[in-house]
């Protein structure tokens, strides 16, 4: 078919916002440089009158953060009638609360560092230093904190020392009203995005990050700098066939669709964990998923067309 109208949805309410409207813009200008014509939409008071007004073929959501991976904005589009690029509401719900994708990751197999998730009413009711003991003694040190629902780094942070842990909670509660506390593992860290495609999911190569200090944070992400990205990872073939196999995996227990990507550690005997999930990819110039795409030979533009065609066949 021949696209008379697509809508890139991007921007938002969210912390995210000005990363989401970054990658809105990219793939709007990598759908327009196919001649496709695109609007570029926000999600904001006007979008329900703008859809029913001129809907769309088809929606390309890249918001990021709350309501755009939560599956909100997707029950909307739904309930609307518009087809959409992306996973389905009930899949975004599971995939976007960390515990319970770690979870259900964990039941097909899959390694997950152990972990609690904890409410930050919980640290005032049975009292802050107790938990926190308590947290040390049964997970060890060091730990990795960060909020049970975001993204892009924000609120996360590593714990060293006992004493870090408090900090690093209040910053994760700056972002959610739940903290995400698991074991740090020690290793190379990768995504790995997966495409749908005519003979089903296809992961294309993992993507390794490298920071002078040791943390991919909002600003490793999104600001040009000294953070190296590696692609295809430096991983021996066998731990690079594992890393494939459990971003495949997380695709398909999670029940994703068209496109996702899955943060993963390699440790140094090259066994590979699962840490979260991604149902919108960051699409900016600094994205993992672009680079993944360029390092398999493909181009963005034919990719997201491919992904908009998907939902007419």
């Amino acid at each position: 078919m021949e696209f008379a109208h697509v809508v890139v949805l991007a921007g938002g309410l969210s912390y995210e916002r000005e990363v989401s409207l970054r990658s809105g813009r990219r793939v709007a200008d990598a759908l327009r440089a196919l001649d496709i014509p695109v609007e570029l939409r926000d999600a904001d008071a006007g979008l329900l009158d703008r859809l029913a007004a001129d809907p769309p073929d088809v929606v390309f959501p890249v918001l990021h953060g709350a309501m755009g991976e939560d599956g909100a904005i997707r029950d909307i589009l739904e309930l609307v009638g518009v087809p959409y690029v992306g996973a389905r509401p009930a899949a975004c719900r599971i995939a976007w609360d960390k515990p319970t994708a770690k979870s259900v990751v964990a039941e097909a197999g899959v390694s997950t560092p152990p972990s609690v998730a904890l409410p930050k009413e919980l640290f005032h009711d049975l009292g802050a230093t107790a938990v926190l003991d308590l947290i040390v003694q049964r997970l060890g040190l060091p730990l990795f904190v960060k909020p049970t629902r975001g993204g892009s780094a924000l609120g996360a942070s590593a714990v060293h020392k006992a004493e870090e842990l408090t900090a690093a909670l209040v910053s994760c509660f700056a972002y959610g009203d739940a903290a995400l506390v698991e074991r740090y593992v020690e290793g190379t860290e990768i995504a790995v995005s997966v495409i749908d495609g005519p003979d089903g999911p296809r992961a294309l190569p993992a993507v390794q990050i490298v920071t002078p200090n040791g943390r991919y944070d909002y600003t490793a992400r999104y600001d040009a700098g000294d953070t190296e990205f590696v692609t295809p990872a430096r991983l021996s073939p066998e731990a690079a066939e594992r890393a494939t196999n459990v971003a495949l995996t997380a695709h398909r227990v999670l029940g994703l669709r068209d496109l996702s990507r899955t943060d993963l550690i390699v440790d140094a005997a090259g066994e590979v964990h699962f840490l979260e999930v991604n149902v919108a990819p960051g699409m900016t110039e600094t994205s993992l998923l672009p680079r993944a795409v360029a390092a398999a030979g493909l181009t963005l533009g034919p990719l997201c067309e491919t992904l908009l065609r998907r939902r007419f066949t």
